[in-house]
């Protein structure tokens, strides 16, 4: 049974908002390490390196799926039941691994676990802002959409330039955006808690949800800054 935010007190409303952070956090984090074991496991395996490596087909189709799980999942989260969006992120999260292997690859693992460690601690750093702020951070949103969107066509543009400006720009800007959005998705998903849906299946959803979206911005943040910190082999 649900019940409606003014007929709980403060406290219970902030309670139940904690609660349901906390949910969305595990599963942010749940994903993060399938990814990062993944990566790990894949970068290590001679045999998967060279399947990725040797077959190109093969990686722009890892790839196609990814976006179109997280588009399946963004999109249609509300029509599946919360074991299917569940099963879906992690899918994801461990796909997006797979690529990431890559990663091991062409940058040191030094500057890698470094650069994570920063980036852990930038997102938590923002993350609590979004959580306690109590300035409205709504009005970022169009201006973070639009920067997004910038970023992701002078980069494409750059695939065939290989502009080094352009690359350090979008790289730099790029930190700026999802730094941005780490607080303004923060304060939108805790906002959007239905309260008193605690144990539902519409509380599982919601929570994944919100745990994608964490999720994407704490892994292109890592990618922006490991363009910066990170030494290459």
């Amino acid at each position: 049974m649900k019940y409606p935010t003014y007929a709980m007190s403060h406290d219970a409303v902030a309670a139940e908002q904690q609660r349901f952070m906390v949910k969305v956090y595990n599963w942010m984090t749940a994903g993060l390490a399938v990814t990062g074991a993944m990566a790990y496991f894949v970068s290590h395996s001679e045999t998967m390196m060279s399947l990725l490596l040797g077959n190109q087909i093969l990686f722009f189709l890892l790839i196609i799926g990814q976006l179109g799980l997280v588009f399946y999942l963004a999109g249609w989260v509300q029509n599946m039941s919360a074991s299917l969006a569940t099963g879906v992120f992690m899918l994801y999260a461990g796909l997006n691994g797979l690529t990431f292997s890559l990663i091991f690859l062409a940058y040191t693992a030094s500057s890698i676990t470094t650069a994570f460690l920063v980036t852990a601690g930038t997102f938590a750093a923002m993350s609590v802002y979004g959580y306690t702020t109590k300035k409205d951070l709504t009005s970022w949103g169009s201006f973070l959409f639009m920067g997004l969107i910038g970023i992701i066509i002078a980069s494409l543009v750059n695939m065939f330039f290989q502009n080094a400006m352009i690359y350090w720009i979008t790289t730099y800007a790029g930190v700026l955006i999802f730094v941005g959005l780490t607080a303004y998705d923060t304060q939108k998903i805790k906002m959007m808690n239905v309260i008193g849906n605690e144990g539902t299946e519409e509380d599982q959803k919601e929570a994944i949800s919100g745990a994608l979206t964490l999720y994407l911005d704490f892994i292109n943040l890592f990618l922006m800054l490991l363009r910066i910190m990170g030494d290459r082999r």
